[in-house]
């Protein structure tokens, strides 16, 4: 697990224990400091032993420029998460899109035909993007319209259409059927004193805190609230079964991430 900061990082859990319930006791899974301009010689300078590394945040689009090759999702969204040793060098992916989706489709949440608002514009807004199927309108909003040059690419590839707007734009943000957020800790507290309706899903990225004070705002009114921890959870368990070449044993990840962190909304 490479990034910074990446000592908080709950993934060694959840490798750790798919390892542990899959017999392969001879296999490790460690958190590395690595920050952007070390990531190019620490990937050069892995063992023969290395079979990949799992990516976070800053190296998302980094892991990109180190990568001998990368999947067709990677390349589409402009990031990846994931790095493979494959045919001699190292293959690029991102498991990240799958983990939304998945997080999403196990609380019932048809995307299908579905208004969609992300809000941010980041790597993982871009994921976000790869996730939403056949989805219906999508916004993005964001802080700041001058930093979504990436997140416009994203969308070209994708060849979805989106429309930017403010994050004080309410009005799209109260008339979507998904609202997907993907800002740091507190950056959408101030959203929570909307009227929420009902019928609306948030997934919130963020899982430590949790509940967020957005996700406890969408609870309050009665809507789905999906943690970022089952995000986190599938995206995973993706990688595990890209790493392996074994079904990803979710509900022996999922119990430890539970014992981790009990109240992360797994």
């Amino acid at each position: 697990m490479l990034g910074r900061p990446v000592s908080h990082s709950l993934s060694p859990q959840l490798h750790r224990a798919a390892y542990r319930a899959l017999g392969l006791t001879d296999w490790s899974y460690d958190a590395i400091d690595c920050g952007e301009d070390e990531l190019s010689q620490l990937v050069a300078d892995a063992p023969p032993t290395t079979v990949g590394f799992s990516c976070t945040m800053p190296l998302k689009r980094q892991v990109l420029a180190v990568a001998d090759a990368q999947s067709r999702q990677a390349t589409q969204i402009g990031a990846a998460n994931t790095l493979l040793r494959r045919d001699g060098g190292w293959f690029a992916d991102n498991t990240d899109w799958i983990g939304i989706r998945i997080a999403l489709a196990e609380r019932g949440v048809t995307l299908d035909g579905a208004s969609v608002a992300v809000l941010g514009a980041g790597g993982t807004a871009q994921s976000a993007l790869a996730a939403l199927g056949h989805a219906g309108r999508v916004s993005v909003l964001v802080r700041n319209a001058a930093r979504t040059t990436e997140l416009r690419g994203a969308a070209e590839r994708m060849n979805r259409p989106i429309h930017i707007a403010s994050l004080a734009d309410t009005e799209l943000l109260m008339t979507s059927d998904v609202v997907i957020a993907t800002l740091p800790a507190t950056a959408a507290d101030h959203l929570a004193n909307l009227r929420w309706r009902d019928n609306q899903t948030l997934l919130d990225v963020i899982y430590h805190p949790w509940p967020t004070v957005l996700a406890h705002s969408f609870s309050a009114r009665g809507g789905i609230v999906v943690s970022g921890a089952a995000m986190l959870l599938h995206q995973a368990a993706r990688q595990v079964e890209l790493m392996t070449g074994c079904a990803a044993p979710v509900e022996a990840m999922r119990a430890a991430l539970l014992a981790a962190a009990p109240a992360c909304g797994a």
